[in-house]
């Protein structure tokens, strides 16, 4: 009986230095705990997310990101748009997680994502309808495909030349680390929508290269003259937006939600996601948020096209 007093004795202090260990442990330990979300079920997802890219597609990620660390409250979201060549170039210095952008990924890009042992994957997160656009008073509706490409290469350069006034006509464009700057040139500058696609026809040099979409949505506003391309989900009551013809013989087809769904407005385009590999984890869950109907619907709140 004695022995079995003492081995009792012996053991309190073990299993209150044990308890003591374990409460340290926990302490330090760096992995916050998980949380309970609206729904009210546990929430085990934690971490960072970078996105880096198009300015087009930041008003969609922003909005993405602010609603899924609503659900999540452990995971920090950044979102920058310095353009799609900076996205992708950060993609594959591997400083971000996603790269977003408003045109495909370049076979050089890939080339180089692969010399660095990253696999890029691509994922379609929405539909955009690239609109044309000019000030409210410019008496100009519609312009085809051929006759954007004279204008923003320089060939045409009084708005009389297309059917407007008698003024020289001010041409904004975003500036080159932009993907939509890419696509513009290659669809619309050089043809290719047209079916006469001229990789010799570049932007002209009068052509004034702009930061960021916001901006050429303003400086048309404020001008007459200007015209501008940008993505639909900037597009307000400041400016006009032209109907488009694929060929001088096409119907004209304004930039709406519908005609770039159906696919019968000549500039729409997809808006894509890239990864470094398969998306897994926390990156998964929030490019599977982004597809959902609660992520498809913020899409078309912020003036862009549902995938589904």
């Amino acid at each position: 009986m004695k022995s079995q007093r003492f081995l009792k004795w012996l053991a309190l202090p073990l299993v209150l230095a044990l308890t003591l260990t374990a409460s340290l442990t926990s302490c330090n330990d760096d992995t916050p705990p998980a949380t309970t979300n609206p729904t009210g079920t546990v929430d085990t997802l934690s971490g960072n997310l970078d996105i880096i890219g198009s300015n087009t597609v930041t008003p969609v990620s922003t909005r993405w990101a602010e609603e899924f660390m609503k659900a999540h409250q452990n995971v920090n979201i950044t979102v920058a748009g310095p353009g799609s060549s900076a996205g992708i170039a950060a993609l594959i210095n591997k400083t971000t997680t996603f790269a977003q952008s408003s045109r495909p990924i370049k076979q050089s890009e890939i080339d180089q994502a692969k010399a660095v042992g990253v696999t890029v994957v691509e994922t379609k997160v929405a539909l955009d309808a690239l609109s044309v656009v000019v000030h409210p008073s410019n008496p100009v509706n519609t312009l085809s495909i051929e006759q954007l490409s004279d204008i923003y290469s320089g060939k045409v350069t009084n708005w009389s030349q297309v059917g407007g006034n008698n003024a020289s006509i001010v041409v904004l464009s975003r500036d080159t680390n932009s993907g939509t700057y890419a696509y513009f040139l290659e669809e619309v500058v050089q043809k290719l929508i047209a079916g006469k696609q001229d990789k010799t026809i570049q932007y002209s040099t009068s052509a004034q290269l702009l930061p960021s979409t916001e901006v050429g949505i303003t400086q048309v506003a404020q001008n007459p003259n200007a015209i501008f391309y940008s993505g639909l989900g900037y597009v307000n009551n400041t400016v006009k937006t032209l109907t488009i013809k694929k060929t001088a013989e096409s119907a004209a087809v304004a930039p709406t939600l519908a005609t770039a769904k159906d696919g019968s407005y000549p500039i729409s385009r997809f808006l894509y996601y890239y990864t470094a590999g398969e998306p897994t984890g926390l990156t998964k869950a929030f490019i599977d948020y982004g597809l959902s109907a609660a992520g498809q619907k913020i899409v078309e709140e912020e003036g862009f096209v549902a995938l589904k």
